[in-house]
């Protein structure tokens, strides 16, 4: 796997890999049908300098590199945000795991973000298994989010990760 900044010229990839209605369904800003002119407007969009991007790759069966999904940080509602897709084909291979704890590594040592939230729509309970893994503990807080890909509102499940407790190091144990 390769995380790598986005490019112009990735945008028939980009359409074609997050295209799915599966996926539109799952993130909250994807709309389906996903055109070349969506991916094409996403990628001109300046990224803030909290805000790192970059799309997964995978090396194919002959060894070619494959766009198979996205992973950011965004400036949310909540504050700092991670968002992930995945297309189908990449979906219980690690893929979203082993790209949301490269990007924590980087938002914790190279960031001046203290803690970063998540979302995940109630009916997605594999997302909310990934952020669990990465470290992110659910806040109680729920609440019905947009999805452009359903098209309306969807109960969506927030998670939090402090990134300053590694930097503190562990709390001691009370006496």
């Amino acid at each position: 796997m390769l995380l790598r900044p986005a490019w112009p010229e990735d945008a028939a990839s980009l359409a074609e890999a997050i295209g799915h209605e599966s996926i539109a369904r799952m993130v909250a800003r994807v709309p389906h049908p996903y055109r070349q002119a969506d991916a094409e407007q996403w990628l001109a969009q300046p990224c803030g300098a909290t805000e790192p991007r970059f799309l997964i790759t995978a090396l194919d069966r002959g060894g070619a590199p494959v766009l198979i999904g996205g992973i950011a940080i965004i400036a949310g509602d909540t504050g700092h945000e991670l968002g992930y897709w995945l297309t189908p084909s990449a979906w219980g291979c690690g893929y979203a795991t082993e790209a949301g704890r490269a990007v924590i590594a980087m938002a914790r040592h190279a960031l001046p973000i203290g803690r970063l939230g998540a979302w995940h729509f109630a009916d997605n309970p594999r997302s909310g298994q990934v952020l669990s893994k990465l470290g992110f503990r659910p806040t109680g807080q729920r609440m019905e989010r947009a999805s452009a890909g359903r098209d309306g509102l969807s109960p969506s499940i927030h998670h939090a990760l402090d990134l300053d407790e590694e930097r503190r190091g562990p709390m001691p144990l009370a006496a």
